[in-house]
């Protein structure tokens, strides 16, 4: 376990000695298999504002290197000795449902940055910043049917999110009438999927759906291109960075996507309550790591980052940082937040919804000369 970067803000000369330090910790995938996704995650750290609803911020940064298991034993040590005020992270399915039982089993909140493969009962202490699977998938199954597509080849992860993928592609598809014909899967560091890319061909479906992310979902989408396949293939939101197309080249030109508004708020309406935030966001994060840098990923991390921000006023009218208290009313008021407008949507929270959301959060993109665009 290695801590990357503690990042404190004392604001002592203008809060004075008595203000209330939050603690927020942090573990994520810079590295390993997800690091395309873990980056931009981290990188958005360093835009964040030096307070968090007035009181000084302290972000603690741990490396999971994309690994459930370094996952959970980061958010451990975060939550029982660094005694963080709440967690967030971290880049896939596999390591953030991890660590929400790890938050649940100790009581403090978490702000999931990728979906969680557990039930919503489950979710008591873990608030979803992405964008519901099904939400997402739902807007690739509407471009579907408008397009006559009967039949659907499934290639994804062997884990928990091509788990995720496939199902929410399965629960909108069916309704539309829309068959799904294989069910091909292949691991986050497969550099090969031949085998599987020929079964998903020789059932000849009308379109496929790549069940991957990041780096990850180019490798399979290549692979056809390559075999000839001429017909549409579509993603899903954990595939919308730079890194996709420049590993996939030529070859991914056309792939459609689902994602947030914050890949496009420039070609969104005026009136748009979502379009400042993100158009915010994307300059000031272009200004910092380059023309082109936007990406998904991190408008999660700064949502979730805002989430906090609308929660924590009323936390701090109930206890001090840093005892179960204050993690319990932070809890609570994470689960009565509303319409805090984030760069991928407009969030507002209840009992049986943590994650908030609605199609507003979602837009279809596609890859066109070499960058992601809007869908029209």
């Amino acid at each position: 376990m290695k801590l990357l970067l503690t990042v404190a803000f004392a604001l002592l000369s203008a809060y004075g000695a008595s203000a209330q330090e939050i603690t927020i910790g942090l573990t994520m995938g810079a590295t390993g298999p997800g690091a395309s996704l873990g980056i931009h995650y981290k990188n958005a750290f360093q835009l964040m504002p030096k307070t968090i609803a007035g009181s000084p911020v302290k972000f603690i940064i741990y490396e999971d290197k994309t690994d459930a298991t370094e996952a959970a034993k980061n958010a451990r040590k975060l939550i029982s000795e660094d005694k963080v005020d709440a967690v967030m992270g971290s880049v896939s399915v596999p390591s953030t449902t991890q660590i929400a039982q790890i938050a649940t089993e100790l009581k403090t909140p978490l702000l999931a940055l990728s979906p969680v493969a557990l039930s919503p009962d489950k979710l008591e202490w873990v608030f979803v910043v992405p964008q519901p699977t099904p939400l997402m998938m739902g807007a690739v199954v509407e471009h579907m049917k408008a397009h006559g597509i009967k039949t659907v080849g499934y290639i994804g992860f062997s884990d928990s999110w091509g788990d995720l993928v496939l199902a929410a592609t399965e629960k909108e598809g069916g309704p539309a009438g829309i068959q799904i014909v294989t069910n091909e899967r292949y691991g986050r560091a497969d550099t090969s999927v031949t085998g599987q890319v020929l079964k998903v061909l020789a059932a000849n479906p009308d379109a496929i759906v790549v069940g991957g992310s990041g780096t990850g979902g180019a490798l399979p989408h290549v692979a056809f291109v390559e075999r000839g396949y001429k017909k549409q293939i579509y993603h899903n939101h954990g595939t919308v960075n730079r890194e996709f197309i420049k590993v996939g080249g030529k070859a991914v030109e056309g792939a459609i996507a689902p994602t947030g508004p914050l890949i496009v708020p420039e070609d969104l309406p005026d009136d748009n309550p979502i379009k400042p935030v993100a158009l915010d966001f994307t300059k000031r994060y272009e200004q910092t790591f380059g023309e082109g840098s936007r990406n998904a990923f991190a408008g999660y991390s700064y949502d979730a980052f805002l989430l906090l921000n609308a929660a924590v006023p009323a936390a701090l009218q109930k206890a001090k940082p840093g005892t179960p208290e204050f993690r319990q009313a932070l809890r609570d008021a994470l689960e009565n937040v509303h319409n805090v407008v984030g760069t991928h949507g407009i969030y507002s929270m209840s009992p049986k919804d943590h994650s908030g959301l609605d199609s507003r959060a979602r837009v279809l993109v596609h890859v066109d000369n070499g960058t992601w665009r809007l869908l029209k």
